[in-house]
């Protein structure tokens, strides 16, 4: 049987939907609350960061489903077509009883208003379908995009301790078996509701396609910008392309000394590769939003926007990453660095989209980290993000520090791109690694950058910031005695 593409169809729980004429622009928020009925899920800050709206999306992937949660606030409904979506309406048995999250958070008083805690199921729904026995930080990293402002958030995690073996111990559930099949389209989705258009590709060739006869469209990935877009400016975006069904643009992987990330790869599908390959760069990502927005996000989206205070570009400048591009003209790269031209510019022609990144494997005798100075730990916006690459000499001189071979430094949140510390690599470059060398490098940080003052920090903090952050890394990277450490790669503590 056809299935029409102009339908948006997924499973609500056990229950298969399908939805018709809906504006392009609504979210999966508004339609649960106005449109289902279900308001369990909350608004409560309309940009994916107090997780009280927080619902779990199953997606097909292979042979399995993958349960992540997600932030409905600023996720599109038609994203997603051919997934299902739970609630906390969903996870109650058919008898009544509570699920064992629920139970688990009744037992520990872990609730009290009420507001937050339906997102706060979600979540450890989404852990306990993810994994076994957790450690406590696994713990605490699935709850950091859940806000509560009454509870205190010590019976909360008490919670999902106790949730592990009763969860593994649950009988399957009627939402956990549902029919995909009946989901899928014979062509990709195309919606056309009113003056507005919605496109969801299945690969490359038909992204070209599109973009030749969309020209000013908006490409959508995993929407923890665009839709903001939405909900905060209240813009209407009359053609959405949407990048999240193109396999191709999602794969993440590592040959020939190069790690290369699709752009549509999440943060959270590229991290266990990241990890085992550039460790630093793996416990930066783990701080970037919170497990619902890692969970669409994507890398390539944010290189793809240009922010100026975005986490991802200065680690992946200061390791020389190239970037690729696509268009019906064919495929270009370019060192990343050069993709950033001004603020709100970037080097990106019309038709064209970003393809993947390709990010060397550090040289063996060389050190590397990133730093993300934010007010608050998790889930905030840099004020300040500094990354450093530099090469030693394989071969010091016994009894002395090694030569500086080459140094790679960029700061984010420093100037209206991000920007290397071109006259402190300079510095660096050939003389030794010490603590002299160190002082004379950070002095010319005032030539390499003129911050601005705004609300997440002033001048004078983010150029004092950026020369301790220096000193920091070389500090971390010294055993004492005149050795500097020159592991392949290096990891700082949590």
């Amino acid at each position: 049987m056809a299935v029409d593409s102009q339908t948006i169809r997924f499973f609500l729980g056990e229950e298969l939907q399908e939805v018709h004429d809906l504006d392009t622009n609504t979210t999966v928020l508004n339609y649960l609350r106005l449109l289902a009925g279900r308001r369990g899920a909350k608004e409560g800050c309309a940009e994916g960061d107090c997780g009280a709206c927080t619902v779990v999306v199953g997606r097909p992937v292979s042979d399995q489903v993958e349960y992540r949660a997600v932030n409905a606030c600023i996720q599109l409904l038609p994203t997603l077509d051919g997934c299902q979506l739970l609630t906390v309406e969903d996870i109650r048995s058919s008898t009544g009883e509570l699920h064992p999250v629920q139970q688990a958070l009744l037992n520990r008083n872990g609730t009290q208003c009420g507001f937050c805690t339906p997102g706060i199921v979600m979540s450890l729904l989404a852990l306990s379908q993810q994994m076994g026995p957790s450690s406590a930080y696994e713990r605490r990293l699935a709850l950091v995009g859940n806000l509560c402002r009454c509870t205190g958030y010590g019976p909360i995690l008490d919670a999902a301790e106790d949730i592990v073996d009763k969860v593994e111990d649950t009988p399957k559930q009627s939402w956990q078996t549902p029919a995909w099949n009946r989901l899928k389209h014979t062509t990709p989705l195309s919606l056309k509701v009113a003056e507005k258009q919605f496109f969801a590709p299945q690969s490359v060739q038909e992204l070209i396609q599109l973009l030749d006869e969309f020209p000013g469209s908006t490409l959508l990935a995993g929407g923890t910008d665009i839709g903001l877009w939405v909900t905060k400016q209240q813009q209407e975006l009359d053609t959405i392309i949407y990048l999240g069904n193109i396999a191709e643009l999602q794969e993440t992987t590592f040959g020939q000394e190069v790690l290369t990330i699709g752009a549509t790869a999440t943060y959270q599908s590229a991290l266990p590769l990241i990890t085992e390959h550039l460790p630093a760069l793996g416990v930066l990502i783990e701080r970037i939003g919170s497990v619902q927005i890692r969970n669409v996000g994507t890398i390539g989206g944010n290189i793809a926007n240009g922010s100026p205070i975005g986490d991802m570009p200065p680690p992946l400048i200061a390791l020389n990453a190239t970037l690729y591009l696509q268009s019906s003209s064919g495929q270009r790269s370019m060192p990343l660095e050069d993709f950033f031209i001004e603020y709100g510019k970037q080097a990106r022609r019309p038709g064209e989209f970003v393809e993947k990144i390709g990010i060397p494997s550090p040289p063996k005798h060389s050190l590397f980290n990133v730093y993300k100075v934010s007010k608050r730990f998790d889930q905030d916006i840099s004020a300040v993000c500094g990354a450093f690459h530099v090469q030693l000499d394989a071969r010091p001189d016994e009894g002395r520090e090694p030569l500086i071979v080459s140094a790679r430094i960029c700061f984010g949140g420093m100037a209206g791109t991000p920007a290397r510390a071109r006259y402190v690599e300079q510095s660096l470059q050939g003389n030794r690694w010490n603590e002299v060398t160190i002082k004379k490098a950070q002095v010319l940080m005032d030539q390499d950058y003129a911050p601005i003052t705004d609300m997440r920090a002033s001048a004078t903090y983010r150029l004092q910031v950026a020369k301790n952050l220096l000193r920091r890394f070389y500090l971390e990277s010294y055993v004492g005695r005149g050795t500097a450490r020159i592991d392949r790669q290096q990891v700082v503590s949590r």
